[in-house]
């Protein structure tokens, strides 16, 4: 429990303001300008999305998009950053509305799998073997819509087909149950650590792990990342936070509940997550209302981050081990919550 900790955000985390309910309030800010800013920030990865290193990517050839991939990675090196992942975006293409790799149109699914290949290429050329997937439109409005198994075994199908397309690629599955599909066929970590267990390579099939995404499936964030790691598949995390069962809010690292956002970092850092090269990754918006330019969403997560560790790494497990033993639960709960507000 003596590690350090590096940290990740994506692009997408320095934003307009638009919400489901409204249009942007804040003026956009070049790519190339947010990169500049991550090391001031005190970040030094960026996750990306296909089509943040690649924009257009669908009208471009696969030469044409490993060229402009490699300029990217040129301004990564130039500001002394590395890239963590890179994640298929198919969520907004006309050809995903009833979802990529499970959808009943043929078609649609060879697009989603080519659109994943491409993604590879990307990857490849900013220096990771990460690729993220978000399966957010691989669920259904109505069940009878689609058949459940073989949606599942498309997945596996889809997932085979990129671990066999790069045999050192791995492929971290972020689990979401809702939201933009009323439900979705990997909405929990257990259900992405089953799905690897079909693919061709298990071993390099795991999971990422989004706090918001474990809240609104009624679970806790914590948990599920020690189920993960019980099986050595925790290779990500998006940390962020959540204010009930409602759209998912990636609102600032323990903005809503210190105690579970402790819980998380307690985890983390127990099991020596990162020691493998893991990054802490952030997915956190700034609040609507902030004015540009709005930041301080990133390093306050961070800096909240750092601090619970802190308070972790302070707790006297003789003294935790002694209340557990005894069974005295309640004088462990007393203890966490007055190191949580700094001690008497």
């Amino acid at each position: 429990m003596a590690g350090t900790y590096r940290f990740s955000f994506g692009p997408w985390n320095i934003h307009e303001g638009a919400d489901p309910f409204g249009p942007a309030v804040r003026n956009s800010i070049a790519f190339g300008k947010k990169l500049s800013m991550y090391r001031n920030l005190g970040f030094g990865a960026v996750q990306f999305h296909d089509d943040d290193a690649v924009p257009d990517m669908n009208n471009l050839k696969p030469e044409q998009i490993i060229k402009k991939a490699r300029a990217v990675a040129k301004l990564l090196k130039n500001e002394g950053l590395k890239a963590e992942f890179v994640a298929p975006r198919m969520w907004e293409d006309p050809r995903t509305i009833d979802g990529g790799y499970t959808s009943n149109n043929a078609a649609n699914r060879r697009y989603a799998l080519e659109r994943s290949l491409r993604t590879i290429d990307i990857a490849n050329e900013l220096g990771t073997k990460l690729i993220v997937l978000w399966l957010a439109r691989e669920g259904t409005y109505i069940r009878e819509s689609k058949d459940s198994k073989l949606a599942v075994e498309r997945t596996a199908e889809a997932v085979n087909k990129m671990l066999e397309y790069d045999g050192k690629i791995r492929i971290a599955v972020e689990p979401k149950p809702n939201e933009p599909m009323d439900h979705t066929y990997i909405p929990t970590t257990g259900h992405a650590v089953a799905l690897s267990l079909l693919t061709c390579d298990p071993d390099r099939v795991g999971v990422n792990i989004e706090s918001a995404h474990a809240i609104l499936a009624g679970l806790d964030p914590s948990d599920e990342m020690g189920f993960a790691l019980a099986f050595g598949k925790l290779w990500t995390v998006h940390l962020n936070d959540q204010n009930g069962l409602k759209f998912d809010q990636d609102k600032t690292f323990g903005s809503v509940d210190l105690r579970r956002a402790f819980n998380q970092v307690r985890i983390l850092d127990k099991y020596d997550y990162g020691e493998n090269g893991e990054w802490v990754g952030l997915d956190v918006k700034a609040m609507r209302t902030q004015k540009a330019p709005a930041v301080k969403h990133l390093t306050n997560s961070r800096e909240i981050f750092l601090r619970l560790l802190k308070v972790s790494r302070s707790l006297d497990d003789s003294k935790m081990d002694k209340m557990i033993k005894e069974r005295d639960y309640e004088e462990l709960d007393r203890y966490i919550i007055e190191s949580l507000m700094g001690g008497k």
